[in-house]
């Protein structure tokens, strides 16, 4: 059997929108989207809300980093521990950014230094000492990180557009797919063939059905579209993610028990929780 305990992720941020206080979180996490992959010796980000922040510094304490950061998109809960990321600030380290669909209106580049300028921010891009650079790209282009490492990419259903990612590395895989809204009554068939046999499908799961009649068109989906979609697609562990601020632990319990009802093995991430993919 092969060892597949060098391909796993860590959720350093797991709710959507903005992120909250502990009080609210004590067991789920507070911070918005980041995810980080290891693929043997190589580092994937997907996403850099305020949890990026805990794994810039923790990543500060090893040796340099040499890094992809994939966002989704760049509504402001995604991107905005970027500038708080250390690693960008030491010469040594290598960071490649990546977004989609943000042409022709925008760069990501140009998004981030609007984001990072008066009136809104006391420095610049400038600032970053690191090997830094900027990709655009149209979701459904493929990328290889490093040789043996796939990253595919789809649209999302979401207001400005976002970006889905599927991650393959030694036949496993990881499917990363936050902000998107279903489509009631109807399952995604382009979304379908993307997580099709996936081994952990991450996502969105911000509301429940009931609450999501009362958020129609603010681009997010729920926990019962997400096991609709596993199970048509043959997903094997189903992460439900991007947690709405308001709620709390004990809300995000009662999600648990349901889905775990719904269909058995499926997990509500946690802030600091470890998943190892494997076809296991």
């Amino acid at each position: 059997m092969s060892d597949f305990s060098n391909f796993h992720l860590r959720f350093w941020g797991v709710r959507g929108s903005i992120a909250c206080s502990r009080d609210q979180a004590s067991r789920y996490g507070s911070n918005t989207p980041c995810l980080e992959v290891r693929c043997g010796e190589h580092l994937i980000i997907f996403d850099a809300g305020t949890g990026i922040v805990n794994l810039g510094s923790a990543l500060s304490c090893k040796g340099p980093v040499d890094t992809h950061i994939y966002l989704s998109h760049t509504h402001l809960d995604h991107i905005c521990g970027l500038p708080f990321f250390k690693p960008l600030y030491k010469g040594r380290n290598k960071i490649r950014l990546s977004a989609g669909n943000l042409k022709p209106d925008y760069s990501l580049k140009e998004v981030l230094n609007q984001m990072m300028a008066p009136p809104l921010f006391p420095v610049s891009t400038n600032i970053f000492k690191a090997d830094v650079s900027y990709r655009d790209f149209v979701a459904g282009e493929p990328h290889e990180p490093w040789p043996g490492i796939r990253v595919s990419t789809c649209p999302l259903n979401h207001p400005n557009g976002a970006t889905g990612y599927r991650l393959d590395y030694r036949n496993n895989s990881i499917c990363y797919v936050t902000d998107t809204e279903h489509q009631e009554g109807i399952l995604d068939t382009n979304l379908l063939r993307f997580i099709e046999g996936a081994d952990v499908f991450i996502y969105d799961s911000t509301y429940t059905d009931q609450e999501y009649t009362r958020f129609k068109g603010f681009g997010h989906s729920t926990w019962q579209e997400g096991i609709k979609l596993a199970e048509a697609a043959n997903v094997k562990k189903l992460v439900i993610f991007h947690h709405d601020p308001e709620h709390d632990d004990k809300f995000m319990d009662q999600v648990a028990r349901d889905a775990e009802n719904a269909r058995p093995g499926t997990i509500v991430a946690c802030e600091g929780m470890t998943l190892i993919a494997s076809s296991d």
